[in-house]
């Protein structure tokens, strides 16, 4: 088995490696683009230094990879306003056709010669802990993992980070929530190779936690801790949801017990046609119901932790009303779904409602008389009578269906991400049983994965 397995890391190590001529074209762009920096700097009123960060800096790079991160460390003593301003300047004349995006603020994004090129300004501080903006800590990590990766280390990290990809929990981006290129890095240094990282997370019991640098300051509570080396008030895996961990912990054991290269690229699955929705929905004997409207104009960052809070907030109220939902899940392309998949469809007409205990004499008093003149003919309130010890009503149930609950204004009462309420506010569609097959169209790769689950 031993030589399987080291036959496959093999094999996927000769994909990953860059070759020299790639290596050259890399490192011509990051000098040119350096250079750049440096001529653009010299023409503000303040100093600053051009460093190249992330993992074409620490030759942990993928090939095919084309992303060259720069950072251009200001002054710290220089305020927010300038710094963003400098930064800005330096990344138009960097990137003349690049354009702006921002994280914790504005930085300038664009393409040199077939090279993703991000420009980034921080703040040049002494030490880690001192950070004015979170990109600050950055120049940080670069140097402290050059010291310690080689060049036969960084081919593991490198066949690391393949099979995360592989696996589908490569990325710290809130729609991944999985392991970041510095995570990866630091897990495949702490265990010494990819083959010691993958049998020790096959045998994690979370909460797993490391402390490189020995800070045993602070406690974090996250299914994997790894206490930043540079900065011990921060967990480098904070972002790592849960299922994150969990699926490395399957496919770990997966690839141990029966090596194979597939494991470490990811395989799209043939998207599923609105014939194959449908069939699959009366198989399952479900009932699907599907939220859809414009997805909103924000960055995947903003945009994915406010459908989770949306897609929670609608199914623990239908689960409240009683349409038991199995499974759910969001998706978003030009539009934005919601989907939740019923045990339960539709609800009787009336539902129960229990007072308080005859002997709470006040309370059930003030219950009894709310009803007590109630007709089921007139209102279709039932009692009160006594089940027990106490009073119960049965009364008209507000949404008999699913459907009836999501087009009235109470979905708007749950739990919503604030773009995802004004989008829905703007205008919103519900799609319920084999008309949920309609949106095959834009989310068929979506439905092939939910109606044929994997870990």
């Amino acid at each position: 088995m031993s030589d399987e397995f080291d036959a496959v890391v093999e094999r996927v190590r000769e994909r990953v490696e860059p070759d020299a001529a790639e290596r050259e074209r890399l490192e011509r762009v990051a000098d040119d683009l350096r250079e750049r920096a440096r001529a653009a700097i010299a023409d503000l009123p303040v100093d600053a230094e051009v460093i190249q960060v992330g993992s074409t800096a620490r030759d942990t790079w993928l090939a095919g990879d084309r992303d060259i991160d720069l950072f251009v460390s200001f002054p710290p003593e220089i305020d927010r306003e300038d710094l963003e301003s400098y930064g800005l300047d330096v990344g138009h004349a960097v990137l003349p056709e690049g354009h702006e995006e921002y994280a914790e603020h504005p930085y300038v994004k664009g393409t040199r010669d077939g090279f993703e090129v991000d420009l980034v300004p921080c703040y040049a501080v002494e030490d880690a802990t001192e950070i004015q903006s979170a990109v600050d800590r950055t120049p940080f990590h670069t140097e402290y993992l050059a010291e310690r990766i080689d060049a036969a280390l960084a081919s593991e990290v490198r066949v690391a980070k393949q099979f995360l990809t592989g696996i589908g929990v490569y990325g710290s981006d809130l729609r991944t929530r999985g392991f970041s290129g510095y995570l990866t890095e630091l897990l495949v240094h702490e265990y010494g190779g990819f083959r010691a990282f993958a049998e020790a997370a096959a045998n994690w019991h979370p909460p797993v936690e490391f402390d490189p640098e020995d800070h045993g300051r602070e406690t974090f509570d996250d299914p994997l801790v790894v206490i930043d080396p540079t900065d011990p008030e921060r967990n480098v895996a904070a972002v790592c949801s849960a299922e994150a961990v969990a699926r490395l912990q399957h496919y770990a054991r997966d690839l141990l017990d029966s090596p194979r290269e597939e494991l470490f690229y990811p395989a799209e699955p043939e998207p599923l046609g609105a014939d194959g929705v449908r069939e699959a929905f009366e198989r399952r004997g479900t009932t699907p119901v599907a939220l859809r409207f414009d997805a909103p104009d924000v960055v995947d960052d903003q945009l994915y932790p406010q459908l989770d809070r949306s897609l929670g907030g609608v199914t623990s109220e239908l689960d409240r009303r009683g349409f038991d939902v199995l499974r759910a899940a969001a998706w978003a392309d030009e539009t934005v779904v919601l989907l939740a998949e019923l045990e339960v469809a539709e609800r009787p007409a009336v539902e129960r409602h229990e007072g308080p205990p005859v002997h709470v004499r006040d309370h059930a008093a003030g219950f009894y008389e709310a009803y007590a003149d109630d007709d089921p003919e007139a209102d279709g309130t039932y009692g009160p009578f006594l089940d027990g010890e106490r009073y119960v009503v049965e009364r008209p149930r507000e949404f008999e269906t699913a459907v009836e609950f999501l087009e009235s204004d109470a979905v708007f009462d749950v739990a919503l991400g604030a773009h995802v309420e004004s989008a829905m506010e703007s205008g919103y569609a519900v799609l319920a049983g084999e008309d949920v097959s309609a949106l095959a169209g834009e989310f068929g790769v979506e439905f092939a994965r939910y109606l044929d689950p994997r870990p």
